[in-house]
């Protein structure tokens, strides 16, 4: 069964200490006839690990290590439902499927970690957000990151209507509301009958958004802190700023209703809104490190870094998404280091040994595009002391 990606799957995936660690990556494909070519590629990558394996372990055990893979090659039921990326974990005890939404590179990795750094870079909270679309008659919430957007499922005591929101409140003689055509293929509302129906009605709209806001911050933006960004007809948006109080919704927002987009859309026209946001953190992650480094609180160093890690004194490593360095902690006192071959079935790559040894440390790990990474290394630590 394919599961979904989280962090409690990794913090699952770190408590593993069975080696060895089976890692394989691969993006897949969403329909026929593309998607055929997919297992044969997932086969290529379990001979890569079986060659890893026969390193050090003997024909009969890589056997039994490859055959829990091998079962998924003529599984069509997983084939034929893959989104843009596969990852697969196996260990003694462990089995897990993933399915990834965004593309990854193929990877095979046996070593005596599973390698979690892909994950963690679509998971880090630097560019995820909230979307919430609203209209007079319901609201959706989305999350999503540069890559991806997937409507939630709001907790059941939530009210996603004006008439779940408000109750007896609610104003009479909702039914004298008559609809036409609006922007962006939506329909808004026209009001008939005296003078005040058209007030009490924008009364109803004002207290509906204030119960949206306010439950929409408490339950969802308070505990992620992620941006929200509100997507509705233009003509609602003055007011659900004014009734407002979340402080993690943006300014800039989508004047269109969600439901008359593709989620393809939506994702560029919210990363239009992010990325801005998404580089002003990147680039806040940077300079604290370069003030730390100029203080003696930080270091690109490898060993030094490693050493700090061993000793739990790293309060942020930064780690280069694009680079695998093929070094072995050999030492989990002194932090000492040992070039060695990413082929070998004992060694990971270093970022990632790295990142799962910080954060077992209570430290947080980002993983920065190429460009971003302000070192030579493929690392830089901010230090707790």
């Amino acid at each position: 069964m394919m599961e979904l990606l989280s962090k409690e799957l990794i913090q699952e995936l770190l408590t593993i200490d069975q080696e060895p660690c089976l890692s394989l990556y691969m993006p897949t494909h969403r329909s026929h006839p593309e998607n055929i070519q997919d297992p044969i590629r997932f086969k290529n990558l379990l001979r890569q690990l079986e060659e890893s394996l026969l390193q050090k372990h003997s024909a009969g055990e890589v056997k039994k290590h490859i055959e829990p893979l091998e079962a998924l090659v003529n599984d069509d039921s997983l084939w034929n439902h893959t989104s843009n990326g596969l990852a697969v974990f196996s260990a003694d005890g462990l089995f897990k499927v993933v399915g990834l939404p965004v593309l990854v590179d193929e990877l095979a990795m046996a070593a005596d970690s599973f390698h979690t750094k892909p994950l963690r870079q679509y998971l880090q909270s630097t560019d995820r957000y909230h979307i919430l679309g609203l209209s007079l008659h319901d609201i959706r919430l989305f999350e999503g990151n540069r890559h991806s957007l997937v409507e939630i499922e709001l907790q059941s005591d939530i009210p996603v209507t004006m008439t779940d929101a408000l109750g007896d409140e609610l104003t009479d003689k909702h039914s004298t509301i008559a609809s036409y055509g609006g922007t962006g293929g939506e329909s808004t509302s026209m009001h008939h009958g005296h003078g005040g129906r058209k007030d009490e009605v924008e009364k109803d709209a004002e207290r509906f958004f204030r119960v949206v806001a306010n439950n929409i911050y408490e339950r969802y933006s308070k505990p992620t802190g992620w941006p929200l960004i509100l997507a509705a007809l233009p003509e609602h948006h003055s007011l659900f700023q004014k009734v407002n109080k979340n402080p993690l919704l943006l300014s800039d927002s989508i004047a269109i209703n969600p439901t008359s987009v593709s989620t393809d859309k939506l994702v560029n026209l919210a990363w239009e809104i992010m990325e801005p946001e998404y580089l002003l953190k990147l680039d806040s992650f940077v300079s604290g490190f370069e003030q730390a480094k100029a203080n003696g609180k930080g270091s690109d160093d490898i060993k030094e870094v490693a050493t700090a890690a061993v000793e739990g004194r790293v309060d942020t490593l930064l780690i280069e998404a694009d680079r695998m360095i093929a070094v072995r902690i050999t030492n989990l006192v002194t932090g000492n280091t040992q070039k060695k071959d990413l082929t070998n079935p004992k060694v990971d790559d270093l970022l990632d040994d790295m990142a799962e040894l910080v954060t077992k440390m209570g430290g947080q790990v980002m993983v920065l595009p190429t460009e971003k990474i302000p070192s030579e290394t493929g690392l830089a630590a901010i230090f707790r002391y």
